[in-house]
């Protein structure tokens, strides 16, 4: 794997961690990579879980990398198997994927923890949901968009 991207298997549990300069911003390379994990979770019967997160405390992840756009990467570039960020275009994925934003979500980074089965926000008075109208619409934002809602059913597998 890169270095933007660790993973770390903890028995059952897949732990990724987007780590990229800045503001864990991806570009067209880093979901590519991203939708290969993803894909590969997917297909290892011995993962049953998996949990994104950024590396460091300021950011989740800013969304697209507005450097490499800047550069001349396009927006309709291939972002890989799974869409941008690797997880907003896998509808087969069975299992549940845990965003635990560990700072600000921007843009494509707010897509990605909204591709997520569940997020995992914490409350501090440092967190950009301190706010309880912030925090608000996280929660609306999260109980009326989710990922594979027309497969809950099969979901409840897990």
């Amino acid at each position: 794997m890169s270095e933007s991207l660790h993973l770390t298997r903890n028995g059952s549990i897949l732990e990724i961690t987007l780590d990229r300069p800045k503001a864990n911003a991806i570009d067209a390379k880093t979901s590519f990579e991203m939708g290969e994990v993803f894909l590969n979770f997917r297909d290892d019967p011995q993962l049953r879980v998996a949990i994104i997160t950024g590396a460091g405390e300021k950011f989740f992840s800013a969304g697209w990398d507005l450097k490499a756009a800047a550069e001349g990467e396009a927006p309709d570039a291939d972002f890989g198997p799974g869409g941008f960020a690797g997880l907003t275009e896998i509808f087969n994925l069975d299992k549940p994927v845990i965003a635990a934003v560990n700072g600000y979500a921007f843009g494509g980074g707010f897509e990605l923890a909204l591709a997520a089965d569940l997020l995992f926000v914490p409350i501090t008075p440092a967190s950009p949901c301190r706010k309880p109208n912030w925090a608000s619409f996280l929660t609306a934002a999260v109980c009326c968009v989710c990922r594979r809602s027309c497969r809950l059913p099969s979901s409840m597998k897990w």
